[in-house]
């Protein structure tokens, strides 16, 4: 079987990956007011080129910044979105655990004080940056994070009922602020676009569904409404331009923060969101089993997160081939890739392996889809 033309690609990654160290002194010393953003920018620029070169060393077809220019995954975007204010409050904290600890932490939230809008393309540096600084046959990939993530962790009251008394229209303005990120980024060469969505694997979870319930959503039918917003926002995109969808259950220096498998969502998700691929994680117990895949329909991708990224042990060959027969089981293998299970550093302080770990767990994903998929 060759493999995927168009993204994603049958050896595809998330796409953060663990900041240099030169980042993080530079960060630091930008934060204490000894280097200006320019020389800030020149670190990064550096590092960027090192890791779009690496990415392309150990044979992955797709390339990212690395989101090493963000503090935050997420909240880089939403924040430069008209009518979103930061607001530091303790109200909505959010607990991340794995089996050796515990963190929860009150991160700064998003309220919609304004009608949502668009002033400005949101990280066009970034791509453009990339873009210009890829090798042949390396494709630039920007991820931003969907516009659920603008409701999910406030919902309602996060939201100026003076602005929107009704959510339908804060919903339109959101679909048509993306709508219109999504053209400019097109515009600009995007041609994989990413859009990273906690949102639908959280409420698989009960424990998320009540979370919903307690801020004054839905919890039997938000998802649905991600869903619409979503495919509002991309309708659009002209048919070269590929568009994915990652969800995962929290990453945050190697913690999750949500447990269980994608059954609740999987039927509306695989038949209704229009998107080209879908990134799931499926690296432990906590992910549920593969049974979902049995909705995914013809000419769709999953991208099977079944190497772990929040450890540094690399898993074997064998146990990822038989990972993916199971996979195979519920739907078509060649509607299937590989992929670690999420990035490697959605905040700064990255996740608990070494670069060197990070860069042996790429270059596996490659070798093994390469054996999978010849």
């Amino acid at each position: 079987m060759a493999d995927n033309a168009r993204p994603p690609f049958r050896a595809d990654h998330v796409g953060s990956l663990l900041r240099p160290k030169e980042v993080h002194q530079a960060r630091d010393e930008f934060a204490k007011g000894l280097i200006a953003a320019e020389d800030l920018k020149r670190v990064e620029d550096d590092a960027i080129r090192e890791v779009i070169r690496m990415q392309g060393e150990v044979g992955l077809k797709s390339a990212t910044d690395g989101e090493l220019r963000r503090q935050s995954w997420h909240m880089d975007f939403i924040y430069q979105l008209g009518g979103i204010e930061q607001v530091n409050d303790d109200l909505v904290r959010v607990a991340f655990h794995n089996k050796d600890k515990t963190y929860e932490y009150a991160p700064p939230s998003a309220h919609v004080t304004a009608p949502v809008s668009l002033p400005d393309t949101i990280f066009a540096d970034a791509f453009t940056f990339v873009r210009d600084n890829v090798s042949a046959g390396q494709t630039p990939k920007l991820t931003i994070p969907s516009p659920s993530m603008v409701h999910y962790r406030g919902g309602r009251e996060a939201i100026s009922k003076d602005v929107y008394p009704d959510l339908a229209q804060f919903w339109d303005d959101l679909a048509t602020a993306y709508g219109e990120e999504v053209r400019r980024l097109y515009d600009l060469g995007c041609r994989y676009l990413q859009l990273d969505d906690t949102s639908l694997a959280y409420v698989n979870d009960p424990a998320q569904r009540e979370h919903v319930k307690e801020i004054g959503g839905d919890p039997l039918h938000q998802h649905e409404t991600y869903i619409a917003t979503i495919n509002k926002a991309i309708a659009g995109r002209p048919a070269d331009m590929a568009v994915t969808t990652h969800m995962c259950r929290g990453n945050n220096q190697s913690m999750w923060a949500a447990e269980g498998g994608y059954d609740f969502v999987a039927d509306t998700l695989f038949n209704q969101l229009d998107v080209d691929g879908f990134f799931c994680e499926w690296d432990d117990e906590r992910s549920g089993g593969f049974e979902p895949l049995r909705y995914l329909p013809k000419g769709k991708h999953v991208v099977l997160g079944v190497v772990t990224s929040k450890r540094g042990d690399l898993e074997s060959k064998d146990f990822i081939k038989r990972r993916v027969e199971e996979a195979a089981k519920y739907t078509d293998l060649d509607q299937l890739c590989l992929s670690a299970q999420c990035g490697f550093s959605s905040t700064e302080e990255g996740n608990d392996l070494t670069e060197a770990q990070q860069w042996d767990k790429l270059r596996f994903i490659v070798e093994t889809a390469d054996e999978i998929w010849g």
